[in-house]
């Protein structure tokens, strides 16, 4: 769901890029009320497990690939407004670090995954957690996810009707609407959004039992972050498994798959940015492809966590100032 550089015209980036920045003041200001420097290190391994989450692909409907988000669950757990910074951060991290995403659709990214997802997802859960919170639980993550699939495969699908070269063809994304939608939407409705609503679950009763949400009541703090930590470990070690599944996502594909796949590259996107990430692909120079994909979860989690630990230690000397 990670829509990639020059798949999406100049102008819609920027757009995107001024839908969010409202969306980023408003959430910085609600998660300074809702979260104390204690509570910054919970919202570090939220981001921490989305990044993760992301990087565990699953094979779906024609070919292609997919993976969760986490946003949902994060929303349930520590609220819509701190789902949207980690989800948000985690995103970030991926385009720069990683190339996966683009650098100029990374506000239509955060847009889709971090705020439509975090709070759609989340009305839906209060909306049904008093009749059923379980249920609750699932479809909220659920409509969640395709509900940002939705927006993606729109904003896929306007390009050839809003951008077209001189000779008709399409600049930017090939595919439109007719295209786009359902190859989008069949997935995830059949599959990628299950996948999502059974973690969110599984994620939401662990939560629970450990009482995450009370840790900071009865001085818990560390046996419970120990617990969270060791699932982070286990996540990472884990992460090679998102290699198996085989396939590029759709949307996602490079220069000559495009090529290949619609006959032609549109010229907005052969001449477009070419950002080169440090590790593309979670790939690292000279390291076979299972250890890269381990030490890029690594270093993706260690950034992660050292924003959020600079981030508690700036807002402890605001608050002393």
């Amino acid at each position: 769901m990670h829509i990639p550089e020059n798949y999406l015209s100049p102008s819609t980036c920027t757009a995107f890029y001024l839908a969010i920045i409202p969306i980023i003041k408003r959430t910085i200001s609600k998660v300074k009320e809702q979260l104390d420097r204690r509570r910054m290190s919970l919202l570090g391994v939220a981001a921490a497990y989305s990044f993760l989450i992301m990087m565990f692909n699953v094979p779906l409907l024609g070919g292609t690939t997919g993976h969760a988000v986490g946003a949902v669950i994060i929303a349930i757990l520590l609220g819509p407004y701190a789902a949207f910074i980690a989800v948000a951060v985690a995103l970030t991290i991926q385009a720069l670090f990683f190339g996966d995403g683009g650098i100029l659709s990374l506000g239509a990214n955060i847009f889709n995954m971090a705020f439509a997802m975090s709070f759609s997802g989340y009305y839906i859960y209060n909306r049904l957690k008093n009749k059923n919170e379980n249920l609750a639980v699932f479809l909220g993550s659920y409509i969640g996810l395709n509900i940002a699939a939705f927006l993606t495969a729109i904003e896929f699908g306007i390009q050839p009707y809003l951008f077209k070269a001189a000779d008709g063809t399409p600049l930017y994304c090939p595919y439109g609407l007719n295209v786009a939608i359902p190859a989008m939407m069949l997935s995830h409705l059949l599959v990628a959004g299950v996948i999502e609503g059974v973690i969110s679950l599984l994620i939401y009763k662990a939560a629970k039992q450990i009482k995450l949400v009370k840790i900071y009541e009865n001085n818990e703090e560390p046996k419970v972050m120990n617990k969270i930590y060791i699932f982070i470990a286990a996540l990472i070690a884990l992460s090679p498994l998102g290699l198996i599944a085989q396939g590029t996502a759709w949307g996602e594909w490079g220069l000559d798959e495009i090529k290949e796949i619609a006959g032609f590259v549109p010229k907005g996107m052969e001449k477009g940015i070419n950002f080169e990430a440090i590790m593309p692909d979670y790939t690292v120079s000279g390291v076979n492809e299972v250890l890269g994909y381990i030490i890029s979860a690594i270093l993706g989690v260690m950034i992660i966590m050292l924003l959020f630990r600079l981030i508690g230690i700036f807002s402890k000397k605001g608050i002393e100032n």
